[in-house]
């Protein structure tokens, strides 16, 4: 067991420091950081000047984070554009095959080292909670369900944007690509009016947006749940049908 757990690690750490060794993964946290406190000071601002009539700890994260994932739906394909692209670039992607490791485990090694990513960057932001908790305390249990929310959702958008990677060598199609799909899946049930009547229920069943604005209500549904993981997994299963595709070139 212990044998086939070093493989794993020592590739999870080389994708760890290749990530935190970037300058881009820096500059891709100081953007999310400059937009993601832009939108929590106008937020805020608007909250506290205008009311809406609302309480501002009831409804202030609920429209915070869906702003958030704005942000993240751009910096995602940042992160995972040269996951595959670049080793296929470099020619480093032919070592990645000749290790002890099942794709699967390849796939598990990038993907959680995206994640990791990810939890650095958007678990900064419980720093926006905590300083309107020192200055009125409110009922934190609803931000634990955003939070589940936007991981789930990261790491939906994560297992699509390697995927994609996986198919090019280039880094640049990867993330243009990524973000085309990371966007329309968020936006795809956005204009309701364009789309016939007998397909809407199956539109909304597939739009991202329709299973995180649960979340962000404080509401934790377990077909929400389900639905990110269902794509988690079929990227991932995608993946390691494009990693084996090397096998039908003629090579191992």
């Amino acid at each position: 067991m212990m044998g086939a757990i070093r493989p794993f690690c020592a590739l999870l750490a080389k994708e760890l420091r290749g990530f935190f060794a970037s300058p881009l993964v820096y500059f891709v946290g100081a953007v999310f950081l400059a937009l993601s406190g832009y939108y929590f000071y106008t937020n805020l601002n608007a909250f506290i000047t205008f009311g809406f009539g609302e309480s501002i700890v009831e409804h202030l994260w609920q429209r915070l984070y869906a702003d958030i994932v704005r942000v993240v739906i751009t910096v995602i394909p940042l992160v995972t554009m040269g996951v595959f692209a670049e080793e296929k670039h470099l020619g480093t992607v032919e070592l990645l095959y000749t290790t002890p490791l099942r794709d699967f485990e390849i796939f598990a090694a990038k993907f959680l080292a995206c994640m990791a990513v990810f939890v650095v960057i958007v678990g900064s932001t419980v720093l926006y909670p905590v300083l309107i908790y020192r200055i009125e305390p409110f009922d934190s249990s609803s931000l634990a369900s955003v939070y589940l929310g936007l991981l789930l959702l990261i790491g939906a958008m994560v297992s699509v944007g390697i995927f994609l990677s996986s198919l090019t060598e280039t880094q640049l199609i990867a993330a243009m690509f990524t973000y085309g799909a990371v966007l329309l899946l968020w936006n795809l049930s956005w204009n309701e009016a364009a789309v016939p009547g007998d397909l809407l229920g199956i539109v909304t069943q597939l739009c991202a947006f329709d299973h995180f604005e649960p979340f962000g209500r404080g509401v934790i549904d377990m077909k929400d749940v389900c639905y990110f993981v269902a794509i988690i997994t079929l990227m991932g299963w995608l993946t390691m049908r494009s990693m084996e595709s090397r096998q039908w070139r003629g090579r191992r």
